[in-house]
């Protein structure tokens, strides 16, 4: 790799890396001979740099210092967010310094597939399916940590065997970037995104090295790091050496690709979201359906919920009517059973935070834990006094139930 950029790229062509198929057809490409197709030791050690979760001091003073504080909120309501792998001290300083003022708190972590405890609480993202639409839907599931006992083996083997089948479609991702059994993928990808064949044949070239680099240090590689998102983050390290447009064309044409395995993944290997429900109820838990936007027909599945969320930064077109939704429910259901309670989501990930400011997503940077603008927002307000919710009285009250 000790090519230099204009070497490696062939600078005929456009400006913006994020235009339409057309202009990206004309955008940089590169001369594939001069790309290497084994792994060298600047990718062995590129790989490993990746897949440190030790935190440089720069990194560190990224998390504890974030660019905004929110001294007027009173109430941190954070379910749904994701810690990855920055030490909870660390993220700890982070929320003193975002909510100064806070004088009620409930944060529970919840990793993908992963019970984390916080405090008093843990939690956890569970990835399932409904047999009842055929989709996979996801479920967040709360407890009081002290419940988390011996009792808990079964649903810790669940969430087990459901992150190492989530971590297989990494590899399904990575084959079909590779394979010539998987060419209607990547053809109809490159359609999607404009990919010309170079651009596709160097995504292969780079998903077959990081296969292979991640194949043979496998026993060195964190769980947390068998994701998806191992190929975009070797591309995004990638940057450097091709360019920020090339590197653009690359992350949007692997988007398509992912987004067809994603369709492809089989659910059969999922357990299902009533049997993960059972198993948390066993043990106390609170459940949240996260994002019913992305699954609607889930509004109508009869689960045993505490609650919707209605509210995501990915998910933010029906916020009141999903607020409607609950009210409704509320409305026809006896007085001696639970209300839903209308949730919000940050979905912070915080490993955005960690990454050199040029290879950030602007909008999942932005994202805080416990932010959750609509609660103040003036016209949702107006429907969430209708169904009786606000910051305060959902935290007391789940709070109460996971206690």
């Amino acid at each position: 790799m000790g090519k230099t950029h204009m070497e490696l790229v062939r600078a005929d062509a456009a400006p913006d890396a994020h235009a339409d198929a057309t202009a990206l057809a004309c955008a940089p490409t590169v001369d594939l001979a001069l790309v290497d197709r084994e792994p060298s030791e600047e990718d062995v050690r590129r790989f490993f740099s990746l897949i440190d979760t030790r935190l440089t001091p720069e990194q560190e003073a990224r998390i504890v210092t974030p660019p905004a504080t929110y001294p007027r909120q009173q109430e941190v309501l954070a379910v749904h967010w994701h810690p990855e792998y920055v030490p909870f001290p660390l993220l700890e300083q982070r929320l003193e310094t975002l909510y100064p003022n806070a004088r009620e708190k409930l944060i529970i972590p919840t990793q993908h597939n992963v019970m984390l405890t916080w405090g008093d609480y843990a939690g956890v993202e569970v990835d399932c399916y409904s047999s009842g639409f055929n989709r996979k839907v996801q479920l967040l599931l709360h407890f009081k940590a002290e419940n988390l006992d011996e009792r808990a083996h079964t649903l810790n083997a669940m969430l087990a065997h459901t992150l190492k089948y989530r971590g297989s479609q990494l590899f399904e991702l990575l084959d079909a970037l590779i394979l010539d059994s998987q060419e209607e993928i990547r053809q109809r990808a490159a359609g999607e995104s404009g990919a010309d064949e170079a651009l596709v044949e160097f995504c292969g070239i780079q998903a077959a090295k990081l296969k292979q680099l991640v194949e043979t240090h496998w026993n060195d590689v964190p769980v947390d790091m068998i994701k998806n998102k191992l190929v975009r983050n070797w591309l995004d390290m990638l940057r450097e050496y091709y360019g920020d447009r090339f590197i653009a064309r690359c992350q949007t044409y692997v988007k398509q690709v992912k987004m067809q395995v994603k369709e492809r993944f089989s659910l059969s290997y999922f357990y299902r979201a009533s049997e993960v429900i059972e198993e948390a109820r066993s043990l106390g838990a609170g459940v949240v359906i996260p994002h019913p936007e992305q699954f609607w027909p889930i509004l109508l599945a009869g689960y045993d919920v505490d609650g919707y969320e209605v509210w995501n930064p990915q998910s933010l077109e029906y916020t009141e009517f999903l607020i409607t939704v609950v009210h409704r429910q509320n409305r026809s259901r006896c007085r001696t059973e639970r209300q839903l309670l209308v949730f919000m989501g940050d979905d912070c990930h915080m490993s955005e935070k960690l990454k050199e400011p040029a290879s950030q997503d602007p909008e999942k940077t932005a994202r805080e834990v416990g932010l959750q603008p609509p609660w103040e927002d003036m016209r949702i307000r107006k429907s969430l006094i209708v169904a009786g919710m606000d910051r305060h009285a959902v935290i007391a009250e789940y709070a109460d139930r996971l206690g």
